[in-house]
């Protein structure tokens, strides 16, 4: 028996929006204000994330923000070559201010603003919910810049993203913008079935490990976007019923999983010993999961 179209449509609807407007607002404002060490530079703060990408489900309430030095970045030039690399260095020189200061400056100031319960964690600065305001996560991170060409400061070209370092010293270099922006553009292609089938995938997930069928952590809501986002646009339908059975299908029987992309399409989706990949038996248990769980509903 099918999962039933009215659970799947119940699944599609989208989280709290109002509580994580809001604690973004208070967050952004403290964090402009004229006043902060980092106030006369370049930076930006922005969404990441479930709700930044409007895939938010009711369980989910954190609220992922990201603060970007852009006066400072770091940089892959590892496809430069030999004589490009020796040409972007000799155009940069190390930053003043570095991005350990700029992380503890960005800690002090949520700190004074949100209190002793602010504290740095492993990849980000955990802000903890009071009142209406919710939980959030802000990452201090800077420019990131994956080249591909350099002749010299006018004649470049790189993808831009941003990084940042865990607790263990482990650089992380991710591409939110792109990741954001290709959602979006594909939300549209689908005639914007992608966003809600999204949601219905993360709710589908949450029932699976209520249910003992999949093992918490083993599916991340960012995974979930890439999986879908790989899935073709003409398999999205004008019904929840076609489209998870057209979207199980293709990902289980005509997929090459090996050349799946992340939404921001700058690392594979699936591989297995990688950093910014998902396991390959990680993705097989949900297919096969959530392939079950719609056969024996």
């Amino acid at each position: 028996m099918a999962i039933p179209e009215v659970q799947l449509e119940t699944w599609s609807h989208q989280g709290a929006i109002q509580g994580s407007s809001s604690t973004y607002d208070s967050i952004k404002d403290v964090l402009e204000q004229a006043d902060t060490p980092f106030a006369d530079k370049s930076y930006s703060v922005f969404l990441q994330g479930s709700y930044g990408n409007s895939t938010n489900i009711y369980v989910e309430s954190d609220v992922d923000v990201v603060i970007c030095l852009d006066s400072i970045f770091q940089s892959d030039t590892s496809d430069l070559g030999e004589q490009g690399r020796a040409i972007w260095d000799a155009a940069y020189s190390d930053a003043a201010y570095t991005h350990p200061e700029f992380s503890n400056d960005v800690l002090s100031v949520l700190v004074d603003a949100f209190g002793d319960g602010v504290t740095a964690g492993h990849k980000a600065i955990m802000i903890p919910a009071s009142g209406k305001r919710r939980k959030a996560d802000v990452i201090a991170a800077i420019q990131y810049r994956r080249y591909y060409k350099f002749n010299g400061i006018n004649d470049q070209t790189y993808d831009e993203g941003i990084c940042f370092y865990t607790s263990k010293g482990v650089r992380v270099a991710n591409y939110p913008k792109q990741h954001r922006e290709n959602m979006t553009r594909k939300h549209q292609d689908t005639s914007e079935w992608l966003k809600p089938m999204v949601r219905v995938m993360k709710n589908l997930r949450s029932k699976l490990v209520a249910d003992g069928l999949l093992n918490n952590g083993v599916v991340p809501s960012y995974f979930i976007e890439g999986m879908l986002y790989n899935v073709p646009s003409e398999k999205f339908h004008t019904d929840y019923e076609t489209c998870f059975v057209n979207a199980i299908n293709w990902l289980r029987q005509e997929a090459d999983k090996s050349k799946l992309v992340c939404a921001n399409e700058q690392y594979y989706l699936i591989r297995d010993n990688a950093p910014t990949c998902w396991p390959v038996a990680n993705c097989d248990a949900f297919l096969n999961a959530a392939a079950e769980l719609w056969t024996n509903w």
